[in-house]
């Protein structure tokens, strides 16, 4: 797996977690549906995820949007 994808995959894991516990518990659970919405649109115009930089301390090979 590359950073990449293991990125792309803990966004959407969030997103959906995030949409699960807005019906279970409380509707205050969509903030992390946003939050994590504007990560991936500020990272798309800066280059910057800090996702990212962890899966590369936790030694994911690079390749795909994120080397």
């Amino acid at each position: 797996m590359t950073i990449g994808r293991a990125v792309t995959l803990l966004a959407g894991t969030m997103v959906l977690v995030s949409l699960l516990l807005s019906q279970v518990h409380s509707p205050y659970w969509l903030w992390l549906t946003a939050f994590v919405g504007v990560n991936l649109v500020q990272s798309s115009f800066t280059g910057f995820c800090p996702a990212a930089m962890i899966f590369k301390i936790l030694g994911v090979k690079p390749g795909g949007a994120f080397s």
